[in-house]
C-alpha cells in the first residue's frame, strides 16, 4: 500500500511540475526571442529625431508591407503602400487602415513580425499603432501611422525587408 502513496505523490509533483513549466513557457520564449531577436520581433519605440542619423543616399533598401488579421476576426486591414525604396538614415511614413466590418465594437493588437530576422536591429519606429491596441466600433475604420527608419548600419547585404503584421482581437475585460 505504501508503494501506491509514494507513486500518488510522484505523478502529483509531476503534473505540478508540468503546469509550472506550461506556465512559465510565454516569458521564457518572450526572454528568448529578446534576447536572440528570433521571432523577427522589431522591438519597441525609439526615440529618433530627424538629422539623427546620416542619410545614406549611395542606396536604397526596399520595405515591404504584409497585413493580415487573425483568423475569424472581421476586420479589414491594409496599408497604403505594399512597398517603398528608402535611403537608410532618413524618416518615412506610411499609412495604415484598419475596419471594424462586425456589428460589434472589437479591441484589436497589432504583432509586427521583420525578415530578414538579422536586420531586426536595424528597423525602428518612432511611431506605430503596434505600441497600442485599438478599438473601432461597429462599422468604424481608422487610419493609423508608422513612422519608421533604417538604420544606415544595416549589412549591405540586406537590400529588402518585409515587415508584416498580424492583429489579434483583445479578449474584452470585464
Amino acid at each position: 500500500m505504501q508503494s501506491h502513496g509514494k507513486t500518488v505523490l510522484k505523478l502529483a509533483a509531476v503534473a505540478v511540475g508540468m503546469f509550472g513549466f506550461a506556465f512559465a513557457l510565454v516569458p521564457i520564449y518572450d526572454l528568448i526571442c529578446e534576447v536572440t531577436g528570433l521571432g523577427g520581433r522589431t522591438g519597441d519605440k525609439v526615440e529618433i529625431s530627424a538629422g539623427d542619423l546620416p542619410v545614406d543616399t549611395s542606396r536604397l533598401v526596399t520595405v515591404r508591407f504584409v497585413t493580415n488579421t487573425n483568423e475569424g476576426m472581421p476586420w479589414s486591414f491594409h496599408s497604403d503602400a505594399r512597398s517603398m525604396r528608402v535611403h537608410p538614415g532618413e524618416t518615412r511614413q506610411t499609412d495604415f487602415i484598419i475596419e471594424n466590418m462586425s456589428d460589434r465594437g472589437i479591441t484589436g493588437q497589432a504583432i509586427p513580425s521583420l525578415v530578414p530576422i538579422l536586420a531586426t536591429d536595424y528597423f525602428h519606429k518612432t511611431e506605430c499603432f503596434c505600441f497600442t491596441s485599438q478599438f473601432l466600433a461597429a462599422g468604424e475604420s481608422m487610419r493609423i501611422p508608422l513612422l519608421f527608419t533604417v538604420d544606415p548600419d544595416l549589412p549591405a547585404h540586406v537590400q529588402s525587408l518585409t515587415l508584416s503584421y498580424a492583429y489579434f482581437e483583445v479578449p474584452a475585460t470585464t
